[in-house]
């Protein structure tokens, strides 16, 4: 067994939440772990809170400028840089801003890169989060994919077969060893309800057509809205909060620690939300989701008919989303949805990763070899048919 300095960079709180078990599993392998906060998320509600509250310490704290703009991922490079050894293997999940930084950085530093939640695709290409997870393809050496489908989009943009391991979604591990269960379809009520990505918060009539929506799906129950602080900025910038304030049946409240948000969304009959790692969440809790984007690189949920993909780009996109709303959330398609098995995986997800990154087999893929070519080969020649 091979036992590596794994560098774990995150800056977020879904990093956090996802990115817990993968540390404790990989420490309790016997590797060395640096778990490096890179201070993306400021707001302790979004990062600290949930650190303190998964046990997930970081070694080092980094301290990007505030206000960083369209300059963020070449500051979070920047600060990366100095946290790399020779001897160290980064390993980073997901799609915001810390995963191409320190992708790039261990390119620049001659050190192997491993993606965690490898893989996923929104074919969106005004998507930041879709450039940072094909950077993180084209840079990783290793690509740990969450689900078949996801390893399928990696092997169609011709990622070697044995550089791909499926291995669950680590936001399972999260929720199994915390103990959690579905809640019976019967006993669950309301909607909750989250937005926070900037294609419809930072406009202005998208957010009014979610204040809008956000109304209408009271009909259904009480409806639960724990505002992120981008949103709340953007509804006071455009005049919408009191509006917001106003609607009957809706309680808007600051974002939820961790264990609160599960308990909403484990007892709603339906979630609308543009979050990504909810649509996961959902799925282990059985609850249905509309989800406010045109696509979504979740697509397990969409095949599976648990998931329904709306947007909130003109009227008739919002009307869409209310009417998904009820649809999914009667009687017998909870029925249906609940009895559906969890598509992102089982629980295992950390152990699986520090086993693979255990083995000495693994070695010659994390390997920044040079390629020889003087004997005449051809590198086309060595691509799969």
């Amino acid at each position: 067994m091979v036992k590596r300095h794994i560098v774990v960079p995150f800056g977020t709180r879904p990093e956090v939440i996802k990115l817990a078990p993968v540390v404790t599993a990989l420490r309790e392998a016997g590797h060395l772990v640096t778990a490096v906060d890179t201070g993306q998320h400021r707001d302790a509600a979004m990062s600290g809170d949930v650190q303190r509250d998964l046990g997930l310490t970081p070694d080092v704290r980094l301290d990007p400028p505030a206000g960083l703009g369209g300059l963020v991922t070449g500051a979070l490079g920047f600060l990366a840089s100095a946290e790399l050894d020779d001897d160290s293997v980064v390993l980073a999940l997901g799609d915001t801003h810390t995963v191409p930084a320190w992708a790039l950085a261990a390119r620049n530093a001659g050190v192997p890169f491993a993606h965690l939640e490898a893989g996923l695709r929104s074919f969106n290409p005004r998507s930041a989060e879709e450039v940072n997870r094909r950077v993180a393809a084209a840079t990783a050496q290793i690509h740990f994919a969450p689900t078949e489908r996801a390893a399928a989009f990696l092997l169609s943009e011709s990622v070697p077969a044995e550089r791909v391991f499926v291995v669950g979604n680590p936001v399972i591990d999260t929720l199994r060893g915390r103990g959690l269960s579905p809640v019976p379809a019967n006993d669950r009520s309301g909607v909750l309800v989250t937005a926070h990505r900037a294609s419809n918060v930072d406009s202005p009539d998208r957010l009014a057509r979610l204040v809008d929506v956000v109304g209408r799906l009271a009909a259904i129950g009480p409806v639960r809205f724990p505002v992120h602080p981008r949103t709340r900025a953007r509804l006071a910038e455009y005049g919408l909060t009191d509006r917001l304030a106003a609607l009957p049946g809706v309680t808007c409240e600051d974002p939820l620690p961790y264990a609160a948000l599960l308990d909403a969304l484990a007892g709603s009959r339906v979630v609308v939300t543009d979050s990504g790692g909810l649509q996961e969440e959902a799925a282990f809790f059985g609850v249905p989701v509309v989800v406010l984007r045109r696509s979504t690189p979740r697509w397990e949920g969409v095949e599976a008919g648990s998931t329904v993909l709306t947007g909130i780009t003109s009227d008739a996109e919002a009307i869409s989303a209310v009417a998904a709303a009820h649809h999914l959330s009667s009687p017998w398609q909870l029925e249906r949805i609940s009895a559906m098995p969890c598509p992102y995986g089982d629980g295992r997800t950390g152990a699986r990763v520090a086993e693979l990154l255990s083995d000495p087999d693994l070695s010659p893929l994390l390997a920044l070899d040079e390629p020889d070519h003087t004997d005449g080969s051809l590198p086309w020649e060595l691509l799969p048919a």
